[in-house]
């Protein structure tokens, strides 16, 4: 019967203990996002009304949690610049078991062969292929690899050249940590995101996107034609496949924010997390 008691009594006092420091939490994080909204330009463009206390939640009462963060928005808008300053942030801790990132482009499936037999990109697009629609990507691996690091396995990543359109199996191997990044086009695709715990979407103009794409595809061997029938594809399958993704993310990222200010925000909310006494 005393344990009884005891055991009750702990439980009492541990959840309003757990609740504290859920408030706390919520609080630091609001604070951030107010200073942020009063930007020229904001991080934060949206935030479903229960984001933040529900990740607050998992923080104290699954602390053993892994989280999956699934970051998507169009080709070039910005998706890999955000989680490569929001690692930054995460380092300063400690790198081991903090964090783990999966992108997307690492699994487009090999096309080598297609693109010698059709002599180049531009011959390629003409035949009506595609690389911006979720079948040129094996989303069903990449699912796989993200469940097992979500279940504390390594894995290994395929490796993907986009001059040459081969993909290498024996990439690079990844290991289980507390945060899993993927970021891609078709992260939050419809047989993909029941598995993630947070939905980013990263927003960005589109006469931005373009200017940015046209600078990147030169840099993959595609200019004139080619750049050109690949953009045209790029733009019509968004409108299909990814911009949907818009209204059922919790966060909205706006992809115009400078790589300096990223770093500063992400800075903040994670010395806020340190800075609380679980």
């Amino acid at each position: 019967m005393l344990k009884d008691f005891e055991l009750t009594n702990y439980d009492y006092y541990s959840s309003r203990r757990d609740m504290g420091i859920i408030s706390q939490i919520v609080d630091s994080m609001k604070k951030i996002l107010e200073e942020d909204k009063k930007q020229e330009q904001p991080l934060f463009l949206k935030i479903s009304d229960n984001l933040i206390l529900d990740i607050a939640r998992k923080i104290v009462q699954e602390k053993k949690r892994t989280f999956l963060i699934g970051i998507t928005g169009e080709s070039a808008s910005g998706k890999t610049v955000f989680v490569d300053n929001t690692i930054h942030a995460c380092v300063k801790d400690k790198t081991e078991g903090i964090y783990t990132v999966i992108r997307c482009d690492d699994y487009y499936k090999d096309t080598s062969k297609e693109l010698r037999e059709a002599g180049s990109y531009e011959a390629l697009f003409k035949t009506g292929f595609s690389f911006d629609t979720p079948e040129a990507i094996d989303l069903d691996l990449m699912k796989s690899h993200l469940v097992a690091l979500k279940e504390g396995l390594t894995i290994k990543s395929p490796r993907y050249d986009f001059i040459t359109c081969e993909s290498d199996p024996n990439g690079e191997e990844k290991k289980p940590a507390k945060v899993i990044l993927t970021e891609g086009l078709y992260v939050l695709n419809e047989n993909v995101r029941d598995i993630m715990d947070v939905k980013v979407y990263v927003f960005t103009p589109l006469e931005v996107i373009k200017d940015r794409w046209y600078k990147r595809a030169a840099q993959r061997g595609k200019t004139g034609e080619a750049a050109d029938l690949q953009f045209a594809d790029v733009n019509k399958t968004a409108q299909q496949y990814i911009r949907p993704a818009y209204q059922i993310s919790d966060a909205v990222i706006n992809g115009l924010v400078s790589q300096k200010y990223i770093q500063e925000i992400t800075d903040k909310i994670f010395k806020a997390l340190r800075d609380i006494e679980y």
